[in-house]
């Protein structure tokens, strides 16, 4: 997803540098790009790939998820028919009825086996790693988390019950950010956080529990001051009147930017360190706030939408519990409009312009 929204042009150089040994990734497309931005390092698809991609999979040495029989198959007949090897983990369901061989209940757990060590032998396929992925380890729906710890079970008892079948698998896998942060016991061979790498936390209930300071911060500007008169109204169907003469500035910014209609009339950002509400409707391109409160405040002026600016911080998390949603979904639908700036120790580092780049 971008990196999250992050921009993964950027950031995935920057994780390989740090020492990331895997990359996850959701389909072939974003795989691709990595391989682009010259990552070597290994890959891994966790959703669906066409069988008849099997190729360009082995090709560009990407890994991909199996999670089924019928897609082992059919995965298989394509490697054949290209003369390629793909590697593959297998993929256990223990509890997300997502992806993967269906395992909910242990009375499951020798038939799942046997239906993995066959798919095993299957020609093209190169066995790599087997993986589960929690569906509450950050205690939403789990406060005790015992769901958590009966998938880790579900998922403990089908590799040992395959290790008994004379399957063993290299990399075994099932801890995302909570399952790090939450579950040392459970972190195996290797771990895949997301939402932590980005400094935001998977949920409220895990606060505090490790050190995070959010990456990503988002800036505009003001782009016109004005006074409106008592009883004006404030963009599309006036919604909202002015009570008083008022200041007001208008921001370049609105939900095609990612940043949700469902805003208007409740989100604040800060100018001159200090907050100012959304009023009237947030519109696709530009919405207007109250600066009645704020001094000097001047065309051109840089606004943080969310971030920090001098003594105050909007927080993802406050624009995302307004909407209803979660810190991971703001950060993605983050619109392409919207150039990523990268700083490091102070200094800027670089720039996506998804829209036009100059060339």
């Amino acid at each position: 997803a971008d990196a999250y929204g992050h921009g993964v042009q950027y950031i995935a150089p920057a994780l390989d540098k740090a020492g990331a040994a895997w990359f996850g990734v959701s389909n072939i497309e974003e795989a691709l790009q990595l391989r682009s931005l010259k990552i070597t390092k290994p890959i891994l698809i966790f959703g669906y790939t066409p069988p008849e991609m099997a190729k360009t999979l082995a090709d560009h040495d990407i890994s991909q998820a199996m999670f089924s029989e019928e897609y082992a198959r059919l995965l298989s007949k394509e490697a054949v028919l290209h003369h390629v090897q793909v590697k593959i983990h297998f993929k256990i369901d223990t509890g997300m009825s997502r992806l993967g061989f269906l395992l909910h209940d242990p009375s499951q757990t020798a038939s799942v086996a046997g239906e993995i060590a066959s798919l095993c032998t299957l020609p093209g396929l190169k066995t790599e790693g087997i993986f589960t992925h929690f569906a509450s380890a950050d205690y939403d729906g789990d406060q005790d988390g015992s769901f958590t710890e009966n998938q880790f079970s579900l998922f403990q008892a089908v590799t040992e019950a395959l290790g008994q079948r004379g399957v063993v698998f290299a990399i075994k896998h099932c801890c995302n950010s909570a399952g790090t942060i939450v579950f040392h016991q459970m972190h195996l061979d290797m771990i895949r956080p997301g939402i932590i790498l980005y400094g935001l936390c998977p949920a409220k209930e895990l606060t505090g529990r490790v050190d995070l300071r959010p990456v990503m911060e988002l800036k505009s500007v003001v782009s016109m001051v004005k006074t409106i008169e008592s009883g004006a109204s404030v963009s599309y169907g006036r919604t909202y009147r002015s009570d008083r003469e008022m200041k007001v500035a208008t921001i370049p910014i609105g939900y095609a930017d990612g940043y949700s209609r469902l805003l208007s009339g409740k989100a604040d950002i800060l100018i001159g360190g200090k907050r100012a509400r959304v009023i009237g409707r947030i519109c696709m391109d530009q919405m207007v706030v109250d600066v009645s409160d704020i001094e000097d405040v001047y065309e051109g002026q840089i606004v943080t939408i969310f971030g920090t600016d001098k003594d105050e911080t909007v927080t993802i998390e406050e624009v995302s519990a307004l909407v209803g949603t979660i810190n991971y979904e703001t950060v993605c639908l983050i619109g392409k409009r919207v150039p990523r700036v990268f700083f490091e120790k102070g200094k800027q580092t670089g720039q996506i312009n998804y829209i036009y780049d100059g060339r």
